[in-house]
């Protein structure tokens, strides 16, 4: 299996990761080498094929990959003792304070 850029850059926005065009030719070649080496261990001998595992019932699908953000159970609003302009609010230090 080839590699793409297409697959790195879709793979790293699914990790949620910022990658340069300038590092994608690296990452592609690595990420194909690694794929490269996990393909070879296909053709070791065996004497039998486990079956692969799979969390849950069998009948259960595998969720699509898609980015989507994550709702919070309970706003940022209810957790804050203080909120201004939808930051965090924080008293001072004492040693910061002006005298």
């Amino acid at each position: 299996m080839k590699i793409s850029r297409e697959d790195v850059r879709h793979v790293a926005r699914l990790a949620e990761l910022a990658v340069d065009d300038a590092e994608l030719d690296t990452l592609t070649g690595q990420l194909d080498r690694i794929v490269g080496y996990v393909a070879q261990l296909e053709a070791l001998p065996s004497e039998a094929a486990a079956a692969p595992f799979h969390p849950g019932p069998a009948g259960v699908r595998l969720r699509p990959d898609v980015v989507a953000p994550v709702p919070l159970a309970h706003g940022p609003e209810q957790m804050a003792p203080e909120m201004r302009d939808g930051l965090f609010v924080v008293p001072r230090l004492g040693a910061q304070e002006e005298a």
